[in-house]
């Protein structure tokens, strides 16, 4: 049974792509991840609802920023640019090294010291980035890399890069791809708040193509402790053990308002409680494995069944007028679990320490005998 191989974002998605037919294309065939069923949180929301789980963290770097920085890179390789810069709380850093490798590009990144999960910081050591972490915040960071690429012919890879939001929004087509649809609603994290930014405009270029027939609401969430566009104003020192959201001053601020206003969805917030139920709940139940951050698309999810949303909007009828079909949900999980084993170990429990015979894990479990 012959099928046709996958060969990354842009080729699969090149006519809604700002890309030429002699562009030369970066890529590490990210893209084509998983939209997974999710019976258990479906379970949990109500039976009106269909729950589905786009893992990003199966991109070739663990996250959804690769499929930004194969259009960030290609088009910095197309302009003559040698080498590139971000700021990063991680992935973004892991994800430019890669494709800066790839490229055969010099690649600058800018953490805050402290402040980064360690598989993410792991990964941009190992593709040969020249890491630098500074005494300040993702902000603080942004700030100097900002001042360095205007200065200097570097190319800046972080989300204010127009092209690192082309390749996001290729997140939207696929999973209307796989469902034949848009979703009804569209359940996100939101840090710099590129990602909601990008997959509300990847769904309004298939609408305007003629490929769905309706557009999704879009549902963001920011941590508490780092959720600026809830508040209404910058937060100076954003803290949350979610480091992939953790900041103060987003990037897409204004780009993320329009696409929760146009859509008619909502941008909230969920506390490092209720992220780190969700992800525990995803691992334990559903049997996927993100990252803290990435979570939080599902903690939103669960906090408004909770608070009745779903009743209200849309209740669940029997009889000769039951509505037919049910409302699906799209949580995007952005990062693999192994980008932060540190919470992983936390926030699990611990190995049980036993001598080596058989009797003695006989003690801590019940088995039935042949």
């Amino acid at each position: 049974m012959g099928s046709v191989r996958w060969s990354g974002i842009i080729s699969a998605y090149r006519e809604f792509l700002p890309v030429g037919v002699d562009s030369p294309i970066v890529t590490l065939n990210e893209g084509n991840t998983p939209l997974i069923p999710a019976p258990a949180v479906s379970r949990e929301i109500g039976p009106q609802v269909d729950v589905y789980l786009k893992f990003e963290g199966l991109n070739p770097t663990g996250s959804f920023k690769d499929r930004g920085m194969t259009m960030a890179v290609t088009k910095a390789v197309e302009e003559g640019s040698s080498a590139v810069m971000c700021a990063s709380t991680g992935n973004t850093s892991a994800s430019a090294a890669a494709y800066a490798a790839r490229a055969g590009m010099n690649c600058i990144v800018i953490i805050p010291d402290g402040n980064i999960a360690l598989g993410k910081l792991a990964q941009a050591l190992l593709h040969g980035a020249k890491v630098f972490a500074v005494a300040g915040n993702f902000d603080d960071a942004l700030r100097i890399v900002r001042e360095v690429t205007a200065k200097y012919k570097i190319t800046l890879v972080n989300s204010i890069n127009p092209y690192r939001l082309e390749g996001q929004k290729t997140g939207a087509f696929e999973i209307c791809d796989v469902l034949g649809e848009a979703p009804q609603y569209h359940f996100i994290p939101v840090g710099n708040a590129g990602n909601i930014t990008a997959y509300w405009r990847g769904y309004k270029e298939y609408y305007a193509k003629g490929l769905v027939s309706g557009l999704p609401k879009m549902m963001g969430f920011q941590a508490e402790g780092a959720a600026p566009i809830v508040r209404g104003h910058v937060v100076e020192k954003p803290e949350t053990l979610a480091t992939a959201i953790r900041i103060g001053n987003p990037a897409s601020w204004k780009l993320a308002e329009a696409a929760r206003d146009e859509s008619g969805g909502v941008i909230d917030m969920v506390s490092d409680e209720e992220i780190v139920e969700a992800y525990r709940f995803l691992a334990q139940s559903e049997g996927v494995f993100c990252e803290p951050a990435s979570a939080a698309s599902v903690a939103g999810l669960l906090k408004y069944a909770r608070q009745g949303f779903f009743t209200r909007h849309h209740p669940v009828t029997v009889g000769p007028h039951a509505t037919s079909g049910k409302v699906r949900i799209v949580c995007v999980l952005t990062g693999h679990g192994l980008k932060d084993p540190k919470n992983a170990i936390e926030f699990s429990p611990k190995p049980i320490s036993v001598p080596a015979n058989v009797e003695a894990i006989l003690e801590h479990v019940a088995l039935e005998e042949r």
